[in-house]
């Protein structure tokens, strides 16, 4: 039973060394290669690169580069949110005109086209606002933690001489 175990635990070891050693860098580069064509390298993984491995004690920088990442991650979620309230427009939009084709008669069809849109322009002011907001925020974070952001662990070996 034990050499059962052992086996399997040096089988689970050996595939997960091959995943991180051969498996991840191969598809990091495949997908590096894919989002070359759409869009450029993103902040987020900059700082998340700079993040040093986990050790004990002298870990404020860290947090400071974990924050980082997470603002970015919201502003990241929020701008997707974004993009899908304006498919969901189109959508609704089409709707609504295929009614209009439908039932050509009928003038609150029209009228409700003509809603949605002013609706929707005003929406679209407000997420270009918001994200305005978003990259002034993220701007000033990053500008005001820079240093703890590219250096998180301080080297306090100077100041002991």
């Amino acid at each position: 039973m034990c050499l059962q175990v052992d086996a399997f635990r040096e089988r689970i070891t050996s595939e997960a060394e091959d995943l991180v050693a051969n498996f991840f860098p191969k598809k990091l580069l495949e997908l590096d290669h894919f989002l070359k064509f759409s869009f450029p390298l993103q902040v987020k993984m900059w700082v998340q690169l700079l993040i040093p491995r986990i050790e004990d004690g002298n870990n404020f920088g860290v947090s400071i580069q974990e924050e980082t990442v997470a603002e970015l991650r919201t502003v990241e979620g929020e701008a997707a949110s974004y993009l899908d309230q304006i498919s969901r427009y189109y959508i609704t939009r089409a709707k609504l005109v295929s009614k209009i084709a439908k039932y050509p008669h009928v003038e609150d069809y029209r009228r409700t086209v003509t809603e949605i849109d002013e609706k929707e322009y005003i929406s679209l002011k407000i997420i270009v606002s918001e994200l305005r907001n978003q990259y002034v925020t993220l701007h000033d974070m990053i500008l005001k933690n820079i240093e703890k952001i590219k250096r998180p662990r301080s080297s306090n070996t100077d100041a002991l001489y």
